[in-house]
């Protein structure tokens, strides 16, 4: 039996996404487990772990972000492939290799059909993480994202979030690195996934900072995977406040070249605007214009 497990932050959200898609991709004997988020993202998962890990014919337990909408019906046979090696203990729709922190987009990403639904500027559909220009799934990573988590059995019943960390932010990361340690394995599938969020990458820099400072010390030299490090905190330091401000540099840069190209665009707009030509051909634009807004009410 595959069970879905979700915790509901919000019942607007869960009724809106999570839940159709669990539906969609349930089968007649899954079980579905909502439970009103409680003391943070973490503490609620592992509630929902104590509630499932224990069903004797569990074949795999889905943890579904209240924001991720599966909209794949043929998830569980997909979720069966993905769980057939025994060493296989989390999979997810998207992740990454080469992942030395919280900010997994960083690595070389992997993705199965994973969209980005949002209501910025108007609303719109994005491929998920375009920028950062995925590989196909399936494949072996490092860490996947925290929207959808397949565990196997075993990973259900041994492994926990880290409760300690602020609103959840690195969860996801720290799971993985846990399942790692364990000598399991974290893959991603070609799952199809919408995630329903704002374009925003982080909605609180100061929490996700300090999430990635403690995760950064919890791990420091342990990584699976990651040598350690023969260079010092303060060396370490110093190269991250370098490589901030040549950001911030090249981020001024860019800023600058942006506001440039709009000056010679608003230049070259003035040039074409106050010729003679111009001011002669106004009235016919005029009216054009006249014209066409009578077509459009005509049609309306």
């Amino acid at each position: 039996m595959i069970a879905f497990a979700c915790p509901v932050m919000d019942t607007e959200s869960y009724r809106r996404y999570a839940e159709p898609g669990i539906r969609l991709a349930a089968e007649p004997e899954s079980e579905l487990f909502a439970l009103a988020a409680t003391g943070g993202l973490a503490r609620s998962y592992n509630l929902l772990l104590e509630q499932t890990a224990g069903h004797e014919e569990l074949e795999a337990l889905v943890l579904v972000h209240p924001h991720a909408e599966i909209t794949d019906p043929d998830f569980c046979r997909k979720v069966r492939e993905a769980l057939e090696d025994p060493g296989v203990g989390v999979v997810g729709a998207i992740g990454a290799t080469g992942v030395r922190n919280i900010a997994w987009w960083e690595g070389e990403v992997r993705a199965g059909h994973v969209r980005h639904r949002y209501t910025d500027f108007g609303g719109g559909e994005l491929e998920a993480f375009s920028w950062t220009q995925p590989q196909p799934a399936p494949g072996e990573v490092e860490c996947v994202d925290g929207l959808l988590l397949v565990l196997s059995p075993e990973v259900a019943r041994s492994i926990r979030f880290d409760e300690s960390l602020p609103l959840g932010h690195g969860v996801d990361f720290d799971f993985c690195v846990q399942v790692r340690a364990a000598g399991y394995r974290v893959a991603v599938a070609d799952f199809h996934l919408t995630q329903h969020r704002a374009l925003e990458l982080l909605e609180d820099d100061s929490l996700w900072v300090e999430a990635h400072i403690r995760l950064g010390k919890k791990w420091e030299g342990r990584m699976p995977g990651v040598p350690k490090e023969d260079v010092d905190w303060k060396t370490r330091a110093r190269r991250a406040e370098a490589e901030r401000e040549s950001a911030r540099a090249f981020a001024h840069a860019n800023l600058l070249g942006a506001d440039a190209r709009v000056l010679a665009a608003e230049r070259a707009l003035e040039e074409v605007t106050s010729t003679a030509s111009w001011r002669a051909t106004g009235p016919l634009r005029w009216l054009n214009k006249l014209r066409a807004e009578r077509r459009s009410r005509a049609a309306s």
